[in-house]
């Protein structure tokens, strides 16, 4: 496994090109500042609205997608995934021949949603964490590793070109790793769906509803499932399992060693594998597409069913009562 470094870092292969940013959201702030900071050329595609005020706010240069393009060297795209499609189809016609094309995540290009020009140059640049990361971290002199995959590579310096596209968002401080478009959607969408979303909170919210069921306080029940879910996740963050061992208690960890594998079972990995496989075949990605083409009414109802339940009725409260803690609301 080779992690590139600033080192590896080709300076010439963006020098002087335009970079346009389409999408100003949580990745896309982060990497236009970035870039910006780090010497770059930098013109945000949005249309007006909110996203429009904060990157003028910014003191950034921002248009509507399709004139931001005209003239980029590279085009960054980080809209949501499901309004890239159509975000392609209207803004991008005036992309110049021989530019290249940018993603943060390979949903789109890997499940042939977008089929870009062969004349372009397609990259992918996912940073390991979310943008106010990304940003925080190149403010502080460090950088969020990065993934990097070429699908496309019609000048012959598309690897060059992505690399250094990483190096000005920060990702080189960090070590940036190759993969392909496949691996990192694949990956992605099921860490997200088996361990670090869907995984976690229904483990979270099962150990509450079990606490409780059982007579417990609500309010132990979720410092317990919940509030002290990052005292671990931290550990694991900065050293492995093996730091988590070494800083919990040796109760903690024979009740970690005798119980946990009876939590998450044989049958939680085969469902795992199901998951997966849906994954890689492309059910996913059809559902999640049909349902936004239908108006999203059986996702709307689900999110409200998931915000109401009793442990986030709690923990607003308690939350509440720790003004160091930023809820978001």
């Amino acid at each position: 496994m080779k992690l590139y470094s600033r080192k590896d870092v080709d300076k010439k292969a963006l020098k002087g090109a335009r970079i346009c940013v389409l999408g100003y959201g949580s990745q896309g702030r982060a990497h236009a500042l970035n870039l910006r900071d780090s010497g770059h050329d930098v013109v945000i595609g949005v249309r007006k609205g909110d996203s429009w005020k904060k990157a003028k706010t910014d003191k950034l240069p921002v248009m509507e997608p399709a004139k931001a393009v005209v003239g980029a060297d590279l085009i960054a795209m980080l809209a949501p995934d499901l309004a890239q499609k159509d975000l392609y189809k209207s803004a991008l016609g005036g992309v110049k021949k021989g530019a290249t094309l940018l993603f943060a995540h390979g949903f789109n290009v890997h499940f042939g949603q977008i089929k870009p020009r062969k004349d372009l140059d397609v990259v992918l640049i996912a940073p390991k964490g979310p943008g106010d990361l990304v940003r925080r971290q190149y403010e502080q002199g460090r950088g969020v590793p990065a993934l990097l995959a070429v699908h496309q590579d019609a000048s012959g310096k598309a690897f060059s070109k992505a690399l250094a596209y990483a190096d000005g968002i920060g990702g080189t401080r960090g070590g940036v790793l190759q993969t392909t478009f496949a691996e990192e959607t694949e990956t992605d969408l099921f860490g997200e769906q088996a361990v670090l979303c869907g995984g976690a909170t229904e483990l979270v919210v099962r150990g509450f509803e079990t606490l409780v069921e059982a007579g417990y306080q609500p309010e132990v029940a979720y410092f317990e499932c919940m509030h002290e879910l990052k005292l671990i996740v931290d550990l694991l963050h900065e050293g492995g399992i093996w730091k988590m061992h070494k800083f919990i208690s040796e109760t903690a960890k024979y009740g970690d060693l005798t119980r946990g594998p009876r939590v998450v079972t044989k049958k939680t990995k085969a469902e795992m594998r199901k998951i997966l496989k849906e994954i890689q075949q492309g059910k996913f990605a059809r559902q999640w597409i049909r349902e936004n083409k239908t108006g999203r009414k059986k996702y709307e109802a689900m999110l409200k069913a998931d915000l109401d339940r009793p442990i986030e009725k709690v923990g607003y409260a308690l939350r509440a009562r720790m003004p160091w803690l930023d809820q978001g609301r």
